[in-house]
């Protein structure tokens, strides 16, 4: 590792900790990452991103330690937040790994430990962000008011303003999650990841799953694991198996997966284009 000196500068302000090497880390879809070795001995990452939105890396920092109020109980793990400001975070590195065949069960049980901590409101206290979207998030009284008109509602007029989605797509999805009382059994709100794919499950040698990059609020449990399914989380039924062993989910809830996974193909549809508006427009069908 060698040492770059405007980021490890940058690191030194807000650590207050002498930096003594730096490397570049690939992979990262919108931010830029750079690994730290401190002098006290320590691994970090630093996220960056030139032109970040307002309170960008405060909403994720926020998301990361609200997760990690959980983890005394065997909640899931998530980074420690070292240092954030405006322009970047600065996290505990995780070192990744081939896990072993009982990490799949580990992650089930402790998502389920974090689910159950639970949460004040269906929403947030602060709007946050998924990707770089905006992520509504005022608190409303139900989950089918919260989903039909903060995960739905913002991301299909995106698409009908820009003419992503046609209106009959934008029109089966509006109609599907205006029945989300009758598909939905009703439960208090649990704490959620919020934008759980699997490339924000990091696996390590240790048997453990270390989930990062939250957009993080209070929802119904069954949109992480619906994320989960979406994008093809290896292991996911031995990870379902374990999470129902410590909470057993409401009867039905495979088929209400591609319910919960309207949101994030409509997010996928603003950031990437139109082929997952109308992947959402052909899930929504099954429910009208």
């Amino acid at each position: 590792m060698a040492r770059q000196p405007v980021v490890a500068g940058r690191a030194e302000q807000l650590l207050g900790s002498a930096v003594v090497a730096t490397a570049p880390v690939a992979g990262g879809d919108i931010c830029t990452a750079v690994k730290l070795r401190l002098s006290s001995g320590r691994t970090a990452l630093l996220k960056t991103l030139t032109g970040a939105p307002p309170h960008f890396f405060e909403r994720e920092a926020a998301g990361l330690r609200w997760l990690a109020e959980a983890q005394d109980a065997g909640g899931v793990p998530v980074p420690e937040v070292l240092a954030v400001d405006g322009d970047c975070l600065i996290l505990s590195w995780v070192e990744t790994g081939r896990p072993g065949p009982e990490a799949a069960g580990g992650l089930g049980r402790a998502l389920a430990v974090t689910h159950s901590a639970g949460a004040a409101s269906y929403g947030s206290d602060a709007d946050g962000y998924v990707g770089r979207l905006p992520l509504p998030n005022r608190p409303l009284g139900t989950w089918a008011e919260f989903w039909a008109e903060r995960r739905i509602a913002p991301y299909l007029k995106v698409l009908r303003d820009k003419q992503i989605m046609s209106a009959e797509e934008a029109g089966a999805v509006e109609a599907a999650a205006a029945r989300t009382a009758e598909i939905v059994p009703d439960e208090p709100p649990s704490r959620l990841h919020g934008d759980l794919w699997n490339g924000n499950v990091l696996w390590t040698n240790d048997n453990r799953a270390v989930l990062i990059d939250p957009a993080a609020y209070g929802g119904h449990r069954e949109v992480d694991l619906a994320m989960l399914a979406l994008f093809g989380l290896p292991q996911l039924p031995q990870v379902m198996a374990a999470y129902e062993e410590v909470a057993p989910l409401a009867e039905g809830w495979e088929e209400r997966l591609a319910f919960h996974q309207l949101f994030p193909l409509l997010v996928h549809a603003c950031l990437f284009g139109g082929a997952y508006g109308a992947r959402a427009a052909r899930l929504a069908q099954r429910y009208l």
